[in-house]
């Protein structure tokens, strides 16, 4: 079988972020593995990428990715393209993660998707990607007609599936050019981090919209985040009022997210929102009007104030836990 390239997303001291796995997964359906591993840790790393299905893992121990932005991943990748001539190359529809796409399609010629949710292989084996359009209305099939085909997919869209590969080293080596370098990382500052799930790789997100009323109102929705385990993700309005930290925002000018749970817990459900969580799984509506948005792409729905609707929630999940 052909060979798809999915490059690995990581941290520094070499654990395997989740979109990583997910990639593989769906590499599977269209040919052989391998993963392309930029920056040390690898030897952390590989035993997890093997988990996973990954064949081979192309490492490029280069102190380049750690010192500029998203050039020299693009460079590595495009030089690996014309070495290997992939089926396709599998990349993490994050933010820097669909730059990188962007310039190695630029780079190799190739056609680009972007946001795909799902991909399988055609009748003739090409990729087939799914892709939202429209703020989510309109589900589209894409394929790519010129070059190797570079897909962005989105975290949590894909489920990983454990299967056991041989993720034999192959060193890599690599030196950015002076183009790739035009763009310096001059100082790094660790995000404060609690015990909850990072937002777009959480299994259950729980969000709260306008319905909260206020930062005060708003902290049900941590309480019941925390019962469940949960990331917290917020609409626009409540952002843009100041109740919550814009890094939470979930929706089209915010993040997207794809988990198995998704709870919308006095949002109205306009098309800007919806645009960034309709994928979910399962998606749980609270809300009081009966004729709010939400409630059409809502696989289970609750019409009532969330300030009496949510205490019983807690209650019960207490009852189950206990």
């Amino acid at each position: 079988m052909a060979e798809v390239l999915v490059l690995a997303e990581h941290t520094a001291d070499g654990e395997v972020k989740k979109v990583t796995l997910e990639l593989l997964a769906a590499a599977r359906r269209l040919g052989t593995p391998s993963a392309v591993w930029t920056g040390p840790g690898s030897e952390a790393g590989v035993a997890r990428l093997a988990e996973h299905g990954a064949e081979k893992v192309y490492v490029a121990d280069s102190p380049d990715f750690a010192a500029y932005v998203a050039a020299p991943a693009a460079e590595l990748l495009a030089s690996l393209v014309a070495s290997l001539s992939p089926a396709a190359v599998l990349i993490a529809g994050t933010t820097e993660g669909k730059e990188i796409a962007g310039r190695l399609a630029v780079k190799t010629g190739s056609g680009v998707l972007t946001d795909a949710v799902d991909v399988v292989a055609g009748a003739d084996g090409a990729p087939v990607a799914a892709q939202p359009n429209f703020g989510g209305s309109i589900t589209v099939h894409s394929t790519v007609r010129a070059g190797t085909p570079i897909i962005a997919l989105r975290p949590n869209a894909v489920a990983p599936e454990p299967v056991a590969g041989a993720a034999v080293l192959e060193p890599v080596a690599f030196a950015a050019s002076p183009a790739a370098k035009a763009t310096t990382i001059v100082e790094r500052f660790a995000a404060e981090r609690g015990e909850r799930p990072d937002l777009t790789e959480a299994q259950i997100v729980v969000s709260g919209g306008r319905g909260t009323g206020s930062a005060d109102g708003f902290k049900v929705i941590e309480r019941l985040a925390d019962s469940l385990g949960a990331a917290v993700g917020a609409s626009r309005a409540v952002v843009d009022a100041g109740w919550y930290p814009h890094q939470f925002q979930v929706g089209q000018t915010g993040k997207t997210v794809s988990p198995q749970l998704y709870l919308a817990v006095g949002i109205s459900g306009a098309i800007q929102h919806r645009a960034g969580m309709q994928t979910s799984k399962t998606i749980v509506a609270i809300n009081k009007d009966p004729e709010a948005p939400i409630f059409e792409v809502a696989d289970y729905g609750v019409v009532g104030d969330l300030f009496a609707v949510v205490p019983q929630l807690l209650d019960e999940i207490g009852k189950r836990k206990g």
